[in-house]
């Protein structure tokens, strides 16, 4: 997916609005989503400093190793002003962001960084360039920007939704006694492989007593009758992802269990039917959480009912007590409440949710 560079500009446009307010000397991405997100720039971490550094006054600037500097180019180049500072490996990084930062004039600075991203090294090289430099987390402000999709991420959205549907029902027509998870799993990996893509988080099968761990991953355990299994597999498409999980019996089921199933899915399809916009992320998990404690389950719900999806398969919003934030047209979600019996097996459903200007878009029911 090719982001336009006037949506890029529109995006650190609405970053620098946001940040100017709050007196900041600069703002510092490393790589990860968020550098994707405001510049373009695809490049994984490694041992190697990567930074990138928009000031309030004075332009911005990249540090790089060497040998990534067309690449940054390439991909930075139309920001106006933009300096790149290369370093070799054999001097390191230092001598670049001194330079960098002493062109920029920020010393003392308050600098704006990823607390959830910036590794300690990375925040060390950029202190030994700005020795008095004081922090301010950017993550609520990029998250902000980030929860709402445009049409283009969407897009994206709803076919790695698509996707991970379809591998989950191929992985269920394998869910047959005598098959193991990994042959469930596998199903599920032909799917992923015939679309050029993968699960961004593995795949997840759990089965019988396994299936009493909401993160199982798939064993060599067989399937045998009286079993819940789940199957939890996302997608990514263009970078940006779908995630679902589904459970079911397999042949004749204890009715506790059953009912474990049938609560569950009843706790699911009311805390969809209340997502709308203006509702805060904490009642659509209160929805689910009360359907669950109703029926005496509460205590077997151990996580929270959701997690937004994006260019991370875990961001912002969180579906979960607390979150006190109004939900907005354009984001989208996971609602995934679930009951895990300790030595007995679990239920989890799992389906990726549009906010729409009217309610919910399921992207991940049945065409």
């Amino acid at each position: 997916m090719a982001v336009s560079e006037e949506d890029l500009r529109g995006r650190r446009s609405l970053l620098r609005t946001r940040l100017e307010r709050r007196n900041l000397a600069a703002w510092t991405l490393v790589p990860g989503p968020n550098l994707r997100y405001f510049t373009g720039l695809e490049i994984e971490p490694s041992e190697r400093v990567i930074l990138f550094v928009e000031a309030a006054e004075g332009g911005a600037f990249a540090v790089v190793p060497h040998f990534e500097v067309e690449r940054v180019r390439a991909a930075l180049g139309a920001i106006p002003g933009l300096r790149i500072f290369p370093y070799r490996d054999e001097t390191g990084p230092d001598p670049s962001l001194a330079r960098a930062f002493g062109a920029m004039g920020t010393r003392p600075a308050a600098l704006g960084a990823e607390f959830g991203v910036m590794r300690l090294f990375e925040r060390a090289a950029v202190e030994g360039a700005v020795p008095r430099a004081r922090w301010h987390a950017l993550d609520a402000d990029t998250a902000a920007l980030r929860q709402v999709k445009d049409a283009v991420e969407l897009a994206a959205v709803r076919r790695a939704a698509a996707i991970a549907r379809a591998a989950v029902e191929a992985g269920l027509h394998a869910a047959v006694p005598g098959n193991s998870e990994q042959d469930v799993a596998d199903a599920c990996r032909g799917v992923l492989a015939a679309h050029h893509t993968h699960s961004p988080f593995g795949i997840l099968v759990a089965s019988g007593p396994r299936s009493a761990d909401p993160h199982s991953g798939a064993g060599h355990r067989r399937l045998q009758s009286g079993d819940l299994l789940w199957v939890d597999v996302g997608a990514v498409v263009d970078g940006y992802c779908g995630d679902i999980t589904r459970t079911v019996a397999v042949g004749e089921v204890d009715p506790e269990l059953l009912r474990v199933l049938d609560v569950v899915s009843h706790a699911q399809r009311l805390a969809i039917a209340a997502v709308r916009p203006g509702v805060t992320a904490a009642s659509i998990d209160a929805v689910a959480r009360s359907a669950i404690a109703e029926a005496g389950l509460g205590a077997y719900f151990t996580h929270r009912t959701g997690h937004g999806l994006g260019l991370q398969e875990h961001e912002p919003p969180y579906i979960v007590d607390g979150n006190e934030e109004p939900l907005q047209v354009g984001m989208a979600f996971t609602v995934e409440p679930g009951i895990y019996l300790p030595g007995r097996g679990g239920a989890r459903m799992e389906d990726d949710v549009l906010v729409t200007a009217d309610g919910a878009e399921v992207l991940t029911a049945e065409a």
